[in-house]
């Protein structure tokens, strides 16, 4: 359904910050036998539980026997906890699930993740497999975030020039009424950030004119898709895609747009920890999560966008490049993901994001 709704949207037209660690929210989910000492699957996530639990349903439902110990988490608290476990010689999680692509893989280079040869594991897409260690799991595209009460006589922009246009064409009239992530607290901000700049050789004018614009940054989509569907946002530029259809499902208000010059997509990431202490559990649930039945669940229950080839429907990979082909730009699962994990390029980048907002 929301793969529907980005369709017919484009149609109609169509690095990670640490954050401050947090205490995980701890949930058990019984073996659903009833068996006693089950044994437990330790899951580290940065989804929240909601989301998640379809995915445990299904998973117990072919391992009942299984109990899952489910802890939510931010992003850099999940490597941060994993990297101190293991350095203390404790066991950690057996199965860790984030958003922030490069801190997985950073764990997997620094050997605190194992190699998971799975039945999919050769049949995975190469962009989305880094030595069968670091799985892309989900096809998030960056969207833009429009008010559609507002463009009822004009179409909204779809590409980044026209973005720029429309915020200089009405200057004043909109000043304060655009938002994006705050790339100093939002890890997925800074990872479109960083694969804009890369993409897009004039991105520095998409910024500045965003500054000039007033635009009003915030560390969460939830916070910008409220203001663009209640009229006070017009726009919000590189929202995360599931978010948005998200709120568009539920709101008449809040429209997409694939950006048609390109569409970074971003992925949340699976592996299993060196530490696990029930490794061969964590390869079970990624085993899972890698299935049919179980990226099924994540496109037709979570509504979040499949990777497997083997998955039919709107709401998968498959189908989104077979209609939008090389507009979309995937972040590969490589090295070149720890690229702006040095402190020092990541300042400069931070740097020069806030100098060009200061001109507005």
């Amino acid at each position: 359904m929301r793969f529907l709704i980005l369709c017919l949207c484009l149609a109609g037209l169509c690095l990670s910050a640490l954050p401050v660690p947090a205490v995980a929210d701890v949930l058990m989910f019984p073996a659903p036998s009833g068996k006693k000492d089950a044994p437990v699957l330790t899951v580290y996530s940065s989804l929240d539980e909601p989301l998640a639990k379809p995915m445990i349903d299904g998973f117990q439902a072919a391992n009942p026997d299984v109990t899952v110990s489910y802890e939510d988490m931010l992003t850099g608290e999940i490597y941060d906890r994993i990297v101190r476990e293991t350095d203390a010689g404790k066991k950690t999680a057996d199965f860790a699930f984030s958003s922030a692509m490069d801190l997985q893989v950073k764990l997997a280079n620094d050997g605190y993740a194992q190699a998971s040869d799975l039945p999919m594991s050769d049949r995975w897409p190469e962009w989305a497999n880094w030595r069968n260690t670091v799985y892309a799991l989900t096809f998030e595209p960056a969207v833009f975030v429009y008010n559609k009460p507002s463009f009822q006589n004009e179409a909204p922009p779809s590409t980044r020039a026209e973005f720029i246009e429309f915020l200089q064409k009405h200057g004043d009239s909109i000043h304060g009424r655009i938002g994006t992530y705050d790339i100093e607290r939002s890890g997925v901000g800074f990872l479109f950030m960083s694969r804009d700049q890369e993409q897009f050789g004039d991105i520095w004018s998409v910024v500045r004119a965003m500054g000039f614009a007033g635009v009003k940054l915030y560390s969460t989509s939830g916070a910008i898709l409220e203001r663009v569907a209640d009229g006070r946002f017009l726009l919000g530029y590189n929202i995360v895609g599931s978010y948005a259809a998200d709120w568009a499902s539920r709101s008449p208000n809040v429209g997409i747009v694939l950006p048609k010059d390109y569409t970074v997509v971003m992925s949340r990431i699976g592996l299993v920890p060196q530490a696990a202490a029930r490794s061969d559990l964590g390869k079970r649930y990624l085993e899972f999560f890698m299935s049919k039945e179980g990226q099924t669940i994540m496109a037709r229950e979570l509504q979040i966008p499949a990777v497997s080839p083997e998955v039919a429907g709107n709401n998968t990979a498959t189908t989104m490049r077979e209609m939008l082909g090389g507009q979309l730009k995937p972040v590969p699962v490589s090295l070149g993901l720890m690229v702006y994990l040095d402190q020092v390029k990541r300042a400069r980048l931070i740097a020069k994001w806030n100098e060009e907002l200061r001109l507005q």
